[in-house]
């Protein structure tokens, strides 16, 4: 693997969620594009999702706050699937039967990407897992989370949509 190994986001005063902040990124930069294929075979381009809300996390399956938001991230994801939301979660370096096995415990239905190579993480800004990026229908970087986050709550789910509206 060609990635350097990420720190989990376990730095929150013992708690696995980070404070629960979206960052907004200041100078909107264009989201680097990416072709990854899911746990199912199927290709994703970032590209082909421009017009669309793009939540992108970077994670893996033994980071506990990587696991810990994976159901919140499930039931956002339920909410917002019919409002030109999507969301990609790209796994760092694990194979299909690794999560295969997370599946089991922590369902997810939306695609889980598998970037084995480390090629795609190095293209973005992650410095710790989880680390999630929403990219706003016009293809630029909105905002960032760095650690757990509940993807679920109220004001996220705004703030999500309100991208549409911009």
């Amino acid at each position: 693997m060609r990635f350097t190994v990420f720190s989990c986001a376990l730095l929150f005063a013992g708690s696995v969620f980070a404070a629960q902040v979206l960052s907004p990124v200041g100078q909107r930069v264009m989201a680097p594009d990416f072709e990854l294929a899911d746990t199912e075979g199927r290709m994703h381009r970032l590209s082909d999702y421009r017009g669309k809300t793009v939540i992108i996390n970077f994670w893996t399956t033994w980071c506990p706050p990587c696991r810990e938001e994976i159901p919140s991230m499930n039931r956002a994801w339920n909410i917002l699937q019919q409002e030109d939301v999507v969301i990609l979660a790209i796994n760092m370096g694990e194979d299909e039967d690794t999560i295969f096995i997370f599946t089991a415990d922590y369902p997810a239905d939306f695609p889980l990407l598998l970037d084995r190579e480390g090629e795609v993480i190095a293209q973005w800004p992650v410095k710790g897992l989880p680390t999630t990026y929403v990219v706003a229908p016009d293809g630029r970087i909105a905002y960032r989370a760095i650690g757990g986050r509940e993807w679920d709550d109220p004001e996220f789910i705004r703030k999500i949509r309100d991208l549409r509206a911009q």
